[in-house]
């Protein structure tokens, strides 16, 4: 069965309203760039009838797209504004990306594959605002700093000091974290103290 473009349009819609909208995601800025960014076109061929159930889908080098609801929740918690810069660590295939890209003025992202880099930087041509680094995440972007919100895909085991110093005074980051197995979403606020 092969899908046609308004059917990927009436499942975005329909991801949105039900995975997104009635689980608690309120900034319509995310529900808007989710509405918007075709997601099945950051995945393989073969998975794009998938591509909007709500669940994370494989792609090259062992690593996944995450499901659309975590996407959501985590976007939703940086509380992007539209001058904002934000730091990506993990690019994976670009669909969060192009979602930043959407909400934010400016996105660096950094991916440690080259393979999966080069190919979310044709996915992401048609954005202005993307900036694709291939490098080691966890020292961030120095020279772009600093970032008024820093998003982490890949879980750590404790918070990279050099990503904290990169936040901009009031910045946000999301990062999964915890010991060993376990892991949590936090949201690090980086405050001034006077």
């Amino acid at each position: 069965m092969m899908v046609v473009d308004d059917e990927y349009e009436f499942l975005r819609k329909r991801m949105v309203d039900l995975q997104l909208r009635s689980r608690g995601i309120r900034d319509e800025r995310v529900l808007v760039a989710m509405a918007r960014v075709p997601r099945h076109l950051f995945v393989s061929e073969d998975q794009r009838q998938e591509a909007y159930e709500d669940r994370p889908l494989a792609i090259p080098e062992g690593q996944t797209v995450s499901q659309p609801y975590i996407v959501a929740v985590t976007l939703d918690a940086l509380s992007i504004q539209p001058g904002d810069r934000i730091l990506e660590i993990g690019t994976g295939s670009g669909y969060q990306t192009a979602l930043l890209a959407e909400i934010a003025r400016d996105v660096y992202s950094v991916e440690r594959y080259p393979l999966l880099a080069g190919e979310a930087q044709t996915r992401l041509a048609k954005y202005g605002n993307v900036t694709i680094v291939v490098g080691d995440g966890s020292e961030g972007l120095l020279e772009h700093a600093p970032f008024n919100a820093i998003v982490v895909s890949a879980a750590a085991p404790k918070i990279p000091q050099s990503l904290l110093d990169q936040l901009a005074d009031g910045g946000r980051m999301v990062i999964p974290s915890g010991p060993l197995l376990v892991k949590s979403w936090n949201l690090y606020p980086r405050t001034t103290v006077a």
